[in-house]
């Protein structure tokens, strides 16, 4: 009896996988999305200017407002899923999301998981450090503690570039990078330009400043492979609003400077 009741208990939880992994395989559709009358976007409230929170806690920043303008063209309520970088994809692909709108940045390895729209903006990535901290290029981190975050853009980027001797140190999030290198946790961190500026106007007294920049790329919505119409919906949309300035104009009153040219990054 007991053998059977275990054998039982192992069957279900074989249904309840396979039912769980046809779920987040299932497609969503724009048409899906107008029923349900409610779009999920997954957004990171931790990295400012693209995401966080007013005084009132809430949600702000461009990639705030690339959202709502999409859900209201779409004609639906806009419901924010917060994410840290690291989550972003995971919540996509357990359709905790329908997209991800979130500074997301366009790399070979997430290409492997994920579909992204066009592009409709541009990141320079920097290593930033206080003003004492004698670094100039990329050898000078010989010695030194980087902060990244773990698994996101930054990480991939500066670990195979890293040179012997140098300690890449990762972080959950942005939150917990800067709070590194403000209490001199770390000697570095490997960020957003946009983010270090901010880093350094909120903060002074610890004189961050940009050493050097390792590239700039661009980011994009992310969205599951399966979701081919609502992919074509979100491509044909971002066209639009970067033809009628939209998306520039948002762009530049978040992050205080023009929108960059996408032009070169625009391959899909």
């Amino acid at each position: 009896m007991k053998s059977i009741f275990k054998a039982t208990q192992k069957l279900a939880a074989v249904v309840l996988g396979m039912a769980f992994l046809a779920q987040a395989a299932q497609a969503v559709t724009p048409a899906e999305i107008k029923q349900r009358k409610k779009v999920l976007v997954a957004i990171d409230l931790g990295t400012p200017p693209f995401g966080s929170t007013d005084a009132q806690m809430q949600p702000q920043g461009s990639d705030v407002e690339v959202a709502r303008m999409m859900a209201k063209d779409l004609g639906v309520e806009l419901e924010i899923v917060p994410v840290t970088g690291p989550n972003r994809i995971p919540f996509l692909m357990t359709n905790k999301a329908d997209m991800v709108i979130s500074s997301f940045s366009i790399s070979p390895e997430r290409a492997k998981v994920v579909a992204f729209s066009a592009p409709y903006g541009a990141i320079q990535f920097v290593v930033a450090a206080p003003k004492s901290v004698p670094i100039k290029g990329i050898d000078d981190l010989v010695g030194k503690r980087t902060g990244v975050v773990r698994g996101n853009i930054q990480d991939n980027l500066l670990t195979p570039m890293a040179p012997k001797g140098a300690t890449v140190v990762r972080f959950d999030d942005d939150a917990t990078v800067t709070a590194a290198v403000l209490s001199g946790q770390v000697d570095a961190l490997c960020t957003p330009s946009i983010l270090s500026a901010a880093i350094a106007k909120q903060n002074p007294d610890k004189q961050i400043e940009t050493k050097f920049a390792i590239k700039t790329g661009p980011y994009a919505v992310g969205l599951r492979k399966s979701d081919t119409e609502l992919k074509q919906w979100v491509d044909t949309w971002i066209a639009a609003n970067l033809k009628n300035g939209r998306l520039g104009e948002a762009y530049a009153r978040w992050v205080g400077q023009p929108l960059p040219d996408l032009t070169p990054f625009m391959t899909n």
